[in-house]
């Protein structure tokens, strides 16, 4: 049975959202309403540019919430506290999948924006996550992603390797050593769902409240295999010669992080570990029953893969 449309866990009767779920999101008791459909999501959404289908197709609004906190409005400005992501007819529950793998990064031990489920004005359910960029006290944190920082324009998003972002790491960051952990964690989690669209316009370094500049949050994830046509494979392979994400090439990658093989290990078998939890969540999720078992295939068999 479906749960709490933000954190996926059993709800009461005809409850959507848990109250502390709505409040940590929303600072209300209830998730506010919003007053269009899909259709008319559409017509205002801002496209993103890219070689990949879905981001050829995937509609980004930015929205905010009025005072009262009872409706969300479209912010056209781009200021909003929320992104806001409606249907795509291309690719069926695609809401319904970034939410459930987003969970999953969250429970894989991933940093994780809050995020939620809302159902629109036609009945349909929107992606709705919050920025991570822009604090509750206002303002706007710098958040540069890899492609700015390699100084590649949008549309080169794939043009480079994991290894290439690991140097963007240790170029940049102010704690190199654990953010070189988490983005192998980043590229572990991103193969191991399935996700071929993680690519470097969705790896950024984030300003904190001390001007320091570490891995932002992860964002964007979501399950590609489950589409016929979409490639699952990594976006971004090891080496611009190595494609195939082999046990011998994660340890390789690895190696170039840095990285102690003890540690290393525990991570990709962290996946296989995970495989019970991770079809628990994938029976509370809003994800149509008709996908389960496609996406649990791919999550058996590639923790297989990692775990060798």
């Amino acid at each position: 049975m479906a749960g709490c449309l933000a954190c996926l866990r059993p709800v009461h009767g005809r409850e959507r959202h848990h109250p502390r779920c709505a409040r940590r999101l929303f600072g209300a008791d209830a998730a506010p309403q919003l007053d269009l459909g899909s259709a008319e999501f559409q017509t205002v959404a801002l496209a993103t540019v890219g070689r990949s289908s879905l981001a050829g197709v995937q509609r980004k609004i930015s929205v905010g919430i009025l005072a009262g906190r009872r409706t969300l409005r479209v912010e056209l400005g781009g200021g909003g506290r929320f992104i806001l992501k409606p249907q795509v007819p291309e690719f069926p529950a695609l809401p319904e999948n970034e939410h459930l793998t987003m969970e999953l990064a969250r429970a894989f031990g991933l940093a994780v924006p809050d995020t939620t489920l809302l159902e629109l004005a036609d009945g349909t359910l929107a992606y709705v996550v919050v920025r991570f960029d822009r604090p509750p006290e206002g303002g706007k944190r710098r958040q540069e992603d890899f492609c700015q920082l390699r100084l590649l324009p949008p549309a080169a998003k794939y043009d480079g390797t994991a290894t290439d972002c690991a140097d963007v790491i240790r170029r940049y960051s102010a704690e190199p050593g654990a953010d070189l952990v988490r983005l192998f964690e980043t590229f572990v989690f991103a193969y191991w769902v399935g996700n071929g669209d993680l690519h470097q316009k969705n790896l950024s370094l984030l300003a904190d409240e001390a001007g320091r500049h570490l891995l932002s949050p992860t964002y964007d994830q979501v399950c590609t295999a489950l589409y016929p046509g979409l490639d699952s494979r990594l976006g971004l392979p090891f080496a611009p010669d190595e494609s195939h994400a082999d046990r011998a090439a994660w340890l390789r990658f690895a190696r170039h992080c840095g990285m102690p093989e003890r540690g290393v290990r525990r991570i990709l078998e962290r996946p296989r570990g995970s495989l019970r939890a991770a079809a628990a969540t994938l029976e509370r999720s809003h994800l149509p029953v008709a996908l389960h078992s496609r996406y649990l295939e791919v999550l058996r068999a590639r923790a297989a893969v990692l775990a060798d």
